[in-house]
């Protein structure tokens, strides 16, 4: 079963690159600079951001079906990232050195299945998700602190 990994449209975040650190606390984010890699991944581009790269914290509905599932959670965004990653039987490196939580989610957006998964396990349960026909798509999280990673389709 093929699958498309999808990182995030950057136009809901341009609006916020270049702004000062006062603008971006009223929108309720806040600017970092990576200082080390592994350890700021972008959603954007899907990738690890390199030391020095600016990145901006926001609050992101990555869930926003109305469900018992509807959410919302903080992402690292790369200032001025441009290009969505949109790949086919790829999975990125950023994906395969953290613990990822991995969520089945059925049309209605409710979680038919969820696993923990590392590494080289990643694209092995991403196949056996999608060959259910229950599930129509899949999110990516970082377990560790949760955050919204990529979502994932049947290619």
């Amino acid at each position: 079963m093929d699958f498309r990994i999808s990182g995030l449209s950057p136009e809901p975040f341009r609006h916020l690159y270049g702004l000062s650190d006062e603008a971006l606390a009223e929108h309720g984010a806040r600017r970092y600079v990576a200082d080390s890699k592994p350890g700021f991944p972008d959603r954007v581009e899907v990738r690890d951001a390199e030391p020095g790269e600016r990145l901006l914290l926001v609050n992101y509905t990555h869930q926003p079906a109305d469900s018992p599932y509807r959410s919302s959670h903080a992402i690292f965004v790369l200032e001025g990232a441009e290009s969505t990653y949109d790949r086919v039987n790829e999975v990125p490196e950023v994906l395969k050195v953290r613990p990822i939580s991995l969520r089945a989610f059925d049309a209605d957006h409710m979680i038919v299945a969820a696993d923990l998964t590392r590494g080289d396990e990643v694209e092995a349960l991403i196949r056996r998700y999608l060959a259910d026909p229950a599930t129509a798509y899949l999110h990516a999280h970082y377990a560790t602190r949760g955050c919204y990673a990529a979502r994932i389709d049947r290619a």
